[in-house]
């Protein structure tokens, strides 16, 4: 089953929705950068612009560039339909703006994206509240659902430890309470993970990270149902105006040309490098669930496919000068944020002036975040030995 899904999605990813006929034999589509579309009559302008989600008539609406990369997206995901946004933020702020009004409370599922936070922060302006349940358990996160909590929002596996969340059993508690859920997929790709056939309702993503994966675009996507993208491209992407330029888009199509490829050395190089981790004596703990001894390795076996590069592991002192001399130490890791590219990475949470924050967030001051890309495992293993000692 899972060669018959990477068989399938490598197909997507490669030449799915392309006919090089219909441009002169060109194998590769062209970068459709023109702001507007011309009509024979007005009559055909004025049906068009009536009906812009199915029309090109001005490139803030639909392109034919970013529609190419929004069909793969959406086939990827085994959703009916995607809308691609000009960085992760731009789509999930989207994506959580249909999906509240005033009033309405926001459960949040364990650890997620600091900036995603942040944005839930900001919307108390508005009267929307929210809190974060810092569990996973099942039990635990029904007895967090308040009567005005409309959306749950989440990722899986979590920020920064990792953990994984049972999401077809999330996503029916929710169903049974009309609350609707967002999901960010971006550690596990496409090719990973596929929340919206276990009833998640929508999916986001970074693609600057593992779907362009050159460090070189930045995007944001949204899948979800037909129904759903309809009322987000009315609303939050057409008023917004935060949209994907035809040139970004063409460098996303190129970046997924070689995912299927690419995500196999991450998920190779990750593993090895856990495994080394989590036997170093410098080591105190490993949070990547690819690993047999992780405490949610089964449910992934259930509900993964495969696992990424980015993990993280614990040091035994929480001192920012000790977390900063692990880090400067490394010759082969790059220091910097971001992540899902060729380059391998190495970063913390711990800034030295934040540890409060990281409290209140639950999040360990000695935790170091690795991101493991294409290079040669056994260099970045040395690197990290040497670094640790």
């Amino acid at each position: 089953m899972k060669h018959l899904l990477f068989a399938e999605d490598r197909d997507i990813c490669l030449h799915k929705f392309e006919d090089s006929h219909q441009f002169n034999g060109a194998i590769v589509p062209p970068t459709y950068s023109n702001t507007l579309f011309i009509y024979p009559s007005f009559e055909k302008l004025a049906d068009a612009n009536s009906h812009k989600h199915d029309h090109y008539v001005y490139s803030r609406g639909m392109n034919p560039t970013v529609d190419l990369v929004e069909k793969k997206l959406a086939a990827l995901e085994r959703g009916e339909q995607c809308k691609t946004f000009s960085s992760g933020m731009a789509a999930i702020t989207a994506a959580v703006f249909n999906s509240i009004k005033g009033g309405d409370h926001v459960l949040v599922v364990s650890n997620i994206y600091s900036t995603t936070l942040k944005l839930l922060k900001y919307l108390q302006k508005f009267h929307v509240e929210h809190s974060v349940v810092y569990s996973t358990d099942l039990r635990e996160i029904e007895q967090a659902i308040r009567p005005n909590t409309t959306l749950m929002y989440l990722e899986s596996p979590t920020d920064l430890y990792l953990r994984l969340i049972d999401l077809k059993a999330l996503a029916n508690l929710a169903k049974t309470k009309s609350i609707r859920t967002i999901i960010d997929n971006t550690w596990a790709t496409p090719l990973f993970q596929k929340p919206l056939t276990l009833g998640i309702d929508i999916v986001v993503h970074s693609a600057s990270k593992y779907l362009g994966g050159h460090s070189d675009v930045m995007a944001g996507a949204i899948i979800a149902s037909k129904s759903i993208i309809e009322t987000i491209f009315s609303e939050e992407y057409l008023l917004h105006g935060a949209i994907l330029v035809p040139d970004e888009a063409t460098k996303l199509l190129k970046g997924l040309r070689t995912l299927p490829l690419r995500m196999k050395v991450h998920e190779e190089n990750a593993y090895k490098v856990a495994a080394f981790l989590e036997g170093h004596e410098q080591v105190k703990s490993v949070h990547y669930p690819g690993l047999p001894t992780h405490p949610d390795y089964e449910l992934g076996q259930k509900q993964m496919y495969g696992y990424s590069g980015l993990l993280t592991f614990e040091i035994y002192s929480s001192a920012f000068e000790r977390v900063a001399q692990v880090i400067n130490r490394v010759k082969v890791f790059q220091i910097g944020v971001s992540w899902g590219s060729f380059e391998s990475l190495i970063s913390a949470p711990n800034y030295g002036t934040n540890l409060e924050s990281l409290r209140q967030e639950h999040i360990n001051p000695g935790l170091i975040r690795l991101i493991v890309g294409q290079g040669d495992a056994g260099e970045l293993i040395e690197d990290l030995d040497q670094a640790l000692r």
